[in-house]
């Protein structure tokens, strides 16, 4: 019986799902319904975690009681901070973080997801916890010890201050928590699906968090954000912007930061971090990498808008964290600690009406072949 292949399933449903929705023609990014513009305007991390994973906004005593759970379940286990120590410092922090998400689990009680309350709580934990063990590691890689969390310190303040020992700037902490707002979900991407097939096998959620984190690692995927940097230091000016852009073109290289499978117009969260932007530099000056994006946004438009490319997530994201002085290595680690509220939303709806994930395939080898003896080979 003939099949249609799509590689990548591009374009192929594979879940119905009420958690966000993409308009890849208007550019609209939409959580519950709700503009991603509109949330970065008047909520916060936690409240929009809160709206993706139980479907709507909490009341004022519901968001109480969330910031609470989660602020006081921020602290880590000594063993997982002795296993980040045994870990090769040169090591990426992807690989660190997945271990220590798949060690969590070892942990805590998490098998039994048709419990409902020990899912409240598996959410709670893996939420509250994937910023100390990122700020552990970025830490203890280089010799210094690790900061634990501060409970009087709201969610963004107590990661940048676990970071860095220093309770951070109220703008840095507003535009860090916008930055966690914008990378929160986006519908059925790769690093969504690899958690939705685990999850759909009733595995363990520290287990669907840590498959979803080895997808996100790639650099088609999150991975991409430090790759814009890398190219936007190599290129250098805005001067050299032209020369560079071209040469990528020419030879066939992916420009790093522009095109989406889904958007055919700017992505929406790009806007949003490009205004991020500018507000970090009206306080703290501009940026190098900034200018260089720009020009290089413009003369990418010029070659690329026609063919509907345009900037997507990546491209700005990196420079705030940049300007922030962290780490570029860090960047993706960063996305995982935002994006893992929608990985446990779809966890949260996968399991409502759970069927295991077996796609099919068509098979492209031979037929009727023989075992031939190592000898006669």
């Amino acid at each position: 019986m003939p099949h249609d292949f799509m590689p990548g399933l591009a374009g192929v449903p594979a879940a119905k799902s009420a958690i966000s929705d993409v308009d890849g023609t208007r550019g609209v990014l939409e959580y519950r319904g709700i503009r991603v513009e509109e949330l970065c305007q008047h909520s916060s991390f936690l409240e929009t975690s809160y709206l993706l994973l139980f479907g709507r906004l909490p009341t004022a005593p519901e968001l109480t009681q969330w910031v609470d759970d989660v602020t006081h379940h921020r602290r880590i286990k000594f063993r997982i901070v002795d296993l980040l120590k045994v870990m090769p410092e040169h090591g990426h922090p992807m690989d660190a973080l997945q271990a220590a998400v798949a060690a969590l689990g070892m942990f805590y009680p998490g098998r039994n997801v048709k419990d409902v309350a020990n899912n409240y709580w598996s959410a709670v934990r893996l939420i509250a916890k994937l910023p100390t063990i990122v700020a552990a590691w970025a830490r203890l890689r280089r010799g210094d010890e690790y900061i634990p969390p501060r409970d009087d310190l709201p969610f963004s303040d107590n990661f940048l201050y676990m970071l860095t020992e220093t309770v951070p700037h109220p703008l840095w902490s507003e535009v860090f928590d916008d930055c966690l707002i914008l990378h929160a979900e986006h519908t059925m991407n790769a690093s969504t699906f690899a958690g939705m097939v685990t999850a759909s096998t009733l595995a363990d959620p520290y287990t669907v968090v840590a498959s979803s984190i080895g997808a996100l690692k790639g650099p088609l995927h999150g991975g991409a954000n430090e790759e814009v940097v890398m190219m936007l230091r190599e290129i250098g000016t805005p001067a050299q912007a032209r020369a560079a852009v071209e040469a990528r073109l020419e030879g066939k290289h992916k420009l790093m930061g522009f095109g989406h499978r889904v958007y055919k117009v700017k992505d929406p969260r790009a806007t949003v971090l490009q205004d991020l932007c500018m507000r970090l530099f009206n306080v703290c000056g501009t940026s190098p990498l900034y200018e260089v994006a720009v020009a290089v946004e413009q003369l990418a438009g010029e070659r690329l808008t026609d063919k509907g490319i345009y900037p997507n997530v990546d491209f700005y994201s990196g420079i705030i964290y940049d300007k922030m002085g962290i780490e570029v290595d860090l960047f993706t680690p960063l996305f995982a600690m935002a994006r893992v509220s929608g990985w446990l939303a779809h966890w949260l709806e996968q399991l409502r009406e759970n069927k295991l994930y077996r796609p099919d395939q068509i098979y492209s080898g031979e037929h009727d072949r023989h075992y031939v003896p190592i000898e006669k080979r």
